[in-house]
């Protein structure tokens, strides 16, 4: 076995993570490729790749692969996987890597298969697929093995997933269309509604990182956003604060407040009662939204812990994973 390599993917709509056992997470980059259409071929991939979202000219085309969790163009996302597991160096004379691949929690067996036929595709000598609220829960640190109940709320890019766990697995969960993806373009919606600027993406998610809020906005922090004024279509500077981005991620938080309260509406009482003790997890990089801990709290009723290092959960939890086999499936 002294040869094989075991490496764990977090696919996500945003950013794709890979954590190597006994080296920890060694790609994180977005997962964007960009191609040139005439030829097909990629020109760019990752972090290159999300520089040019929004700024190609006619024959590049920068695409995410990945759309609301699920993919939504394989042969890109081949592409993707295959750019960074050549950039591993994996390959050896016995190495046929072994890798866990984490996915959405309401994912169909047949995109499951097909996310299998891919990294078959790149190589690996087994697949794993895994469900990401799960994964999250265990790079949170939480001990899930345990017969006693932990909620976790994993906030990504494309999806929010909602699950409680005991015993190594999930008990109820739901996952939801609406995360950081939906989050943006609120904040773009909202702008230009009320100020008929056009903004692009990378600046939505530059105001939501910045000054993006879920409750109790200081009007003293502001921004400004530059854009495209809708009636001279020229270049235009507004301000706006953390008042408005609260206006607008309103919709968002609360969507993901009541799917949180379906799970525990669904929830067995008795593991209602241990949330009630050690509370819920916020992982993703959606956990990081100002003062969204607070707001789900306060209408929950329960505490709300926000994990370390959200964005890196899911990807230390496959390493976690890849060192205890049991908890594979």
């Amino acid at each position: 076995m002294a040869f094989s390599k075991e490496i764990g993917i977090d696919l996500g709509t945003a950013n794709i993570l890979i954590y190597v056992k006994k080296a920890g997470i060694v790609v994180n980059e977005p997962s964007v490729v960009t191609i040139n259409t005439e030829t097909n071929r990629p020109v760019a991939v990752g972090e290159e790749a999300r520089q040019m979202l929004g700024k190609t000219p006619g024959k590049l085309k920068a695409i995410r692969p990945l759309k609301d969790g699920v993919i939504a163009d394989f042969q890109i996302t081949e592409i993707l996987i295959t750019h960074f597991i050549n950039k591993l160096n994996l390959k050896g004379i016995f190495s046929r890597p072994t890798i866990l691949i984490c996915c959405p929690s309401n994912i169909t067996s047949i995109e499951k298969s097909a996310i299998q036929d891919v990294a078959l595709r790149c190589g690996a000598k087994k697949v794993y697929i895994e469900e990401e609220p799960k994964v999250a829960a265990i790079g949170a640190g939480l001990d899930i093995s345990k017969p006693s109940g932990n909620m976790v709320i994993d906030i990504g890019g494309g999806t929010t997933d909602i699950a409680v766990l005991s015993l190594g697995d999930i008990v109820t969960s739901k996952s939801l269309k609406v995360a950081g993806d939906r989050m943006d373009s609120q904040i773009i919606k909202y702008i230009k509604d009320k100020y008929k600027l056009l903004i692009g993406d990378t600046t939505a998610e530059e105001v939501k990182n910045t000054i993006g809020c879920a409750i109790d906005p200081d009007p003293e922090n502001t921004i400004d956003v530059r854009g495209r004024d809708m009636v001279t279509g020229l270049p235009k500077t507004i301000t706006i604060s953390e008042i408005e981005t609260q206006k607008a991620l309103h919709e968002v938080c609360e969507t993901i407040l009541i799917s949180a309260k379906q799970v525990l509406e669904q929830t067995p009482p008795e593991l209602s009662a241990d949330i009630v003790n050690k509370g819920v997890f916020l992982t993703g990089g959606g956990a990081m939204l100002k003062n969204l801990d607070k707001y789900l709290e306060s209408e929950l009723l329960v505490p709300v812990f926000i994990a370390e290092e959200p964005l890196d959960c899911v990807a230390k939890g496959c390493g976690v994973m890849l060192e205890h086999t049991q908890y594979l499936q």
